[in-house]
């Protein structure tokens, strides 16, 4: 037994190796049938701590446009979430959840750190809320409700998580949580980070529209969504921002405007300040190179 487990694992890093270094300056589609392993990338790579990366990606073509260090090791923060609620789209386009559906919130989720809803142990919130609670406030707490509905644990959660990172194609992350809070085990590139905001833009357009959610009231209290650029920068309709000490502020943005779209993510920026004003120049600077609209992609 032990030695099949070497041989998977040596597998899983040649076939990283091999998706890095035969990179095309193309955001590779998703593997139709793509294999899910359920353990984190071995061994844990040394992860810059607030470092620069970043990459423009033409949303409908997939072309790569702009990118710098976009391949390196970086840790996600909040962008974590971003996978968090593919699994839960993928729930409520199966039908196996609708937006009404009631999570439970058990005492380990309510305990979790801000930035959190408040959530109370032992009390229910709707899918439609939770959705809305992770796109607008980054709620830690409400990222662990979801997992344990979904996989009756965190743990087992984040192993669904880094399987469909794998079948999505994104070779170089790995996830142990469902928030983003702190973890050396869980790591991920600009690159990969491209390829789970095309997907989430591609494959649930019904749900997408989450990420532009403009603010969320519960308990007496309301939040405005931590993605500034929403109501500043002309055709942002999404999708997450990210922040913890190790990463620097993080942002996926996608871009839609005059009938092109971009997907461009920033990571290891400064200050939020810093972070957005790199993002809009990259706007500006690429979203005209993008394809068009017409048959003729002009």
């Amino acid at each position: 037994m032990r030695g099949l487990i070497v041989l998977l694992c040596v597998a899983v890093l040649a076939g990283c190796q091999s998706a890095e270094t035969g990179s095309s300056p193309e955001l590779a589609a998703a593997p139709a049938a793509a294999a899910e392993p359920i353990l984190p990338l071995q061994p844990v790579p040394a992860v810059a701590h607030r470092a620069y990366a970043s990459i423009v990606v033409d949303g409908k073509t997939g072309k790569i446009l702009e990118e710098d260090d976009a391949t390196s090791p970086r840790y996600p923060a909040s962008l974590t979430k971003m996978m968090t609620l593919y699994l839960v789209f993928e729930q409520l386009s199966s039908g196996r959840w609708t937006p009404q559906t009631a999570l439970t919130v058990s005492a380990e989720a309510a305990s979790r750190p801000p930035a959190k809803l408040g959530v109370r142990a032992g009390s229910t919130i709707p899918v439609d809320t939770a959705v809305r609670a992770l796109a607008v406030r980054s709620a830690n707490d409400v990222a662990v409700v979801i997992a344990e509905n979904i996989a009756g644990s965190e743990d087992a959660f984040a192993r669904r998580m880094t399987a469909k990172a794998r079948a999505l194609g994104m070779s170089r992350t790995s996830f142990v949580n469902a928030s983003g809070l702190p973890d050396d085990r869980q790591y991920t590139t600009a690159r990969d980070i491209a390829i789970l905001g095309k997907a989430l833009h591609d494959r649930f357009p019904q749900y997408f529209k989450y990420f532009s959610t403009r603010e969320i009231s519960y308990g007496g209290r309301t939040w405005k969504n931590t993605n500034k650029l929403l109501t500043k920068v002309d055709g942002v309709n999404g999708i997450k921002t990210g922040y913890i000490r190790d990463s620097g502020f993080n942002l996926c943005a996608s871009v839609e405007r005059d009938g092109k779209h971009i997907i461009a993510v920033v990571l290891g920026g400064k200050s939020g300040a810093s972070r957005n004003a790199q993002m809009e120049k990259l706007i500006e600077e690429y979203l005209p190179q993008a394809s068009g609209g017409s048959i003729f992609g002009f």
